[in-house]
């Protein structure tokens, strides 16, 4: 052998020793399959999901809920805050208190106001009722005026009419006691009758004319009280000018009542609204839930609008997810649906569909593949009819829609 042959050999004899045998390649490939059979096994266990039946459109999200910024109707500063993240709330039940010194001021400057316009309404209707009295009695005596007015012409004129006759009696017999003066001083001149006779006549006739006289006077008398009775005929307009002057004085007492009502209308409207503002003050839970975040203090001064603490009703939380739009199709409001938490995947909670976005749109952002992002999906609300409390805003959890037939298969995407 020569000197080159023994290197050559020499050199190649390391390379054969350096590859490995058979017999130690092939526990190795066993190893391998046995972990990839594993893996296999592993991947089928817990991350492999079976195919979902034809009745069934699974979807992805998170639970959320519509909450409510609880917030006072008036600017003021917080005195009292009665609830803090995580209390349950009643509707009606007192979230916080504010401070209500300068809306009791107004309250009471407002009542004080109601006071007086009340005081001067009922100050016009009793001047109203007195002047009804008065107008009650004015025309009760005109009335009374009128009838004695009458009564009293007729009784003037009948004492006129009485007068005048006996008036003309007297004078009727006057003429007579006259006719026997002159007669009988003719004849107590002639010797016919005696002298005394004559005087007798003439005494009679003077007599007679003196009752002639008192007779025409008590006619100027009855005359002159029948004047007087007609003028008495004129008392009634003059009671019906009085009465005319207190209707006057009643309307306007009555246009006074109408302005103090509309005052105290005013001012009671103002207490009522005094009293409103200061209902304002406290500020009451809308509705039953949780208080989620409170993002005011004691002390702080808010103006109207301003959260004092947010609430959610956690008995009206919903997944909110997304179906690809080919399969938004089967999708209906109504239609039973399942829903798994992340915290429980084997237990489902009933829920039902309670809303389908009327049109699609891409993938939402926060998907952090740029390929999945550009498809179109169509977003579902899907209400929770149970677990109450456990399933808060803001948990990932998964969705099953049954979208036919009435039983729910024996095989799902959490099973």
């Amino acid at each position: 052998m020569t000197a080159t042959e023994n290197s050559s050999s020499i050199a190649q004899a390391p390379l054969r020793e350096s590859t490995p045998p058979r017999s130690r390649i092939l526990p190795r490939i066993l190893i391998l399959l046995v972990l990839l059979l594993a893996g296999f096994g592993i991947w089928k266990l817990f991350f492999s999901r079976p195919a979902l039946p034809d009745n069934i459109v699974a979807l992805s999200g998170r639970i959320e809920g519509d909450d409510s910024a609880v917030s006072p109707k008036t600017s003021g500063r917080i005195v009292e805050i009665r609830v803090r993240e995580g209390d349950l709330v009643k509707a009606g039940d007192t979230i916080a208190v504010l401070d209500d010194q300068q809306v009791r001021a107004r309250e009471d400057q407002a009542r004080a106001a109601v006071i007086q316009s009340e005081a001067q309404l009922r100050s016009a209707q009793d001047q109203i009722a007195v002047l009804d009295e008065q107008l009650a009695q004015t025309r009760l005596q005109s009335g009374q005026a009128t009838t004695d007015a009458e009564g009293r012409v007729n009784q003037a004129q009948a004492e006129l009419a009485g007068a005048e006759a006996e008036l003309a009696q007297q004078r009727a017999s006057l003429q007579l006691a006259l006719f026997d003066r002159d007669a009988y001083t003719r004849l107590a001149k002639s010797g016919a009758v005696s002298e005394r006779q004559g005087k007798q006549a003439e005494t009679t006739a003077a007599t007679q004319q003196a009752v002639v006289e008192a007779a025409e006077r008590r006619v100027e008398a009855a005359r002159g009280s029948l004047n007087i009775a007609k003028a008495n005929l004129a008392n009634p307009g003059i009671r019906d000018a009085q009465s005319a002057g207190i209707r006057k004085q009643i309307l306007q007492q009555q246009a006074a009542i109408a302005n103090a009502r509309a005052d105290a209308d005013r001012v009671r409207a103002q207490l009522a609204e005094a009293q409103s503002n200061r209902g304002d003050l406290i500020v009451h839970a809308p509705f039953d839930g949780t208080v989620i975040t409170r993002s005011a203090e004691p002390g702080e001064v808010i103006q109207a609008g301003t959260a004092i603490v947010t609430l959610l009703d956690l008995t009206k939380v919903y997944l909110r997810g997304y179906v690809p739009q080919g399969q938004i199709g089967k999708v209906a409001v109504g239609q039973p649906a399942r829903i798994y938490l992340d915290s429980n995947p084997t237990k489902p909670i009933e829920a039902e569909v309670s809303r389908v976005d009327p049109q699609a749109t891409f993938t939402p952002e926060n998907t952090y593949f740029r390929d999945d992002r550009v498809k179109q999906v169509v977003g579902v609300k899907l209400r929770l009819k149970g677990s109450f409390g456990f399933a808060k805003p803001g948990m990932p959890a998964d969705g099953e829609i049954l979208v036919s037939g009435n039983q729910w298969p024996t095989r799902s995407t959490h099973q």
